[in-house]
């Protein structure tokens, strides 16, 4: 057959297929467990998919957060651990990428994400004061508490609204913000937390424009602007594919420019960054960074490794240069948008536009007759679990967790089950199984019951809560 007719086929059926920029060289057997096997280990684990063991789960989609597959290069540089307890070669290998792509002056590496939000909050916060950004994201929060200050959501309204088509869903409402600053003064906002690619309005994504705007205006009241950017290269493809003047600028650079903007960054490397563990802080202010490389020996281990091996150093310092590839990314943000188009053409209620990094299934719409305080995201993750052994998680009222002066819920307005899909791990026809498997669990949700907690940790209670049938 000659390459001729091959494109006519092609055209024939209206479209043209792509396929992963990368081949399998090595595979991992997963197993397909029986109903009676999953109704056993749910009842087991609570109804807390967090809870389940691996070994019992079909198709992992409960976190993209150290869960992708490395490359060859990067199990390569894996060999080529320098261990010394001070000044790992691999920790200035790490010190280059980042300096490279997201353009900031000093590095302190830590054992991942949240060890860094930790220290920022820590060098930053005082108590009683007020840290404003577009959406919370639970660890961020519970850190910013932690350090005595207060977030305040500043993200437009439209991220609020599941259907709304909105570009650019994660974008600061600047009228919101200043209106904070006005009722609050400048001198009781230390940063403004901005994140890319909001995670829990449904891995939306910011404007290069909105940054833009958000620097002049923290400008003017000197407040500094620090980066979560932890799915920051899935936020410059959305700008590369959906903002006038960007098509033709490549990931890397449209990365490099939308950091210039911020004066820092907090990473959680697990996710972009293509390792199963660490996380960094890079900022340009030099009295911060002796702050932080201070902190860092206290909390993560020297200011060198942060809390990892120079091994996972080598592999992230890779990663980096592996993440901008266009290619990559491209492939990457169109495996969930994939999912998302599958679920879109059968009418099941998503958030959209589709995010970089997962789907979310809008539970309140999938369970109208169930009210927010039975968990109706929680039950939706549940209900998929016993459906087909898919693991996804919460993003609802639990993950909002409780009111830290009333004790009461939070009630959020996106009740959300979160389907995230890890980087460089599954199929085509796994995400067709993963949709087949919504599918039936929509169909059938007028029978569903909601579920109610019996047992809550007092941090973070979605890692660990426990819940029954309600009745």
């Amino acid at each position: 057959m000659n390459n001729k007719k091959l494109i006519t086929m092609g055209e024939q059926f209206g479209r043209r297929s792509w396929a992963e920029p990368w081949k399998i060289k090595m595979v991992e057997p997963i197993r397909i467990t029986s109903p009676q096997e999953r109704r056993d280990a749910l009842e087991k684990a609570g109804y807390n998919t967090f809870l389940l063991h691996s070994k019992d789960v079909y198709i992992d989609l409960l976190t993209d957060s150290g869960t992708g597959a490395m490359s060859d290069r990067q199990w390569a540089g894996i060999m080529l651990g320098d261990e010394a307890y001070a000044g790992s070669r691999n920790f200035f290998h790490l010190e280059e990428a980042v300096q490279k792509y997201y353009g900031y002056r000093y590095l302190v590496p830590t054992h991942q994400g949240r060890g860094a939000e930790h220290l920022l909050s820590q060098a930053l916060i005082k108590p009683g004061q007020y840290v404003p950004g577009n959406m919370y994201f639970t660890t961020t929060r519970l850190h910013q508490e932690l350090a005595g200050g207060t977030f305040v959501d500043v993200i437009i309204d439209e991220a609020h609204d599941p259907p709304n088509l909105h570009p650019f869903k994660g974008n600061v409402d600047l009228d919101k913000l200043e209106a904070l600053v006005k009722r609050v003064g400048a001198e009781s906002i230390p940063y403004i937390s901005l994140a890319g690619t909001v995670n829990m309005a449904g891995g939306q994504p910011v404007s290069m424009a909105n940054v833009k705007a958000l620097r002049a205006l923290c400008d003017r009241y000197s407040i500094p602007i620090y980066l979560d950017a932890t799915r920051m290269v899935e936020n410059a493809f959305f700008i590369q594919e959906r903002e006038e003047g960007y098509k033709d600028k490549t990931i890397a650079a449209i990365l490099q420019e939308f950091c210039s903007f911020t004066d820092g960054a907090w990473m959680s490397a697990k996710k972009d960054n293509l390792v199963n563990i660490g996380g960094w802080l890079a900022v340009n202010d030099s009295d911060l960074f002796d702050a932080l490389r201070n902190m860092v020996v206290i909390y993560e281990g020297l200011h060198t490794y942060g809390g990892m091996a120079g091994r996972d150093m080598e592999a992230l310092a890779i990663g980096i240069t592996e993440a901008v590839d266009d290619d990559h990314v491209r492939s990457r943000v169109e495996q969930v948008r994939y999912l998302g188009n599958l679920l879109t053409n059968w009418e099941i209620p998503i958030v959209k536009p589709v995010g970089g990094h997962a789907i979310f299934l809008d539970a309140k719409s999938f369970y109208p007759h169930i009210p927010q305080d039975q968990f109706p995201a929680q039950t939706l993750a549940a209900g998929l679990y016993l459906d087909s052994g898919i693991r996804g998680m919460e993003r609802g009222i639990v993950s909002a967790g409780r009111d830290p002066k009333t004790g009461d819920h939070r009630y959020p307005a996106l009740e959300l089950t979160r389907l995230a899909i890890p980087r460089r791990v599954y199929t085509q026809a796994h995400m067709d199984v993963v949709a087949e498997a919504v599918k039936a669990v929509y169909d059938s949700r007028e029978q569903t019951k909601g579920l109610k907690m019996v047992y809550e940790p007092k941090y973070l209670r979605f890692f660990q809560a426990r819940f029954e049938r309600a009745s």
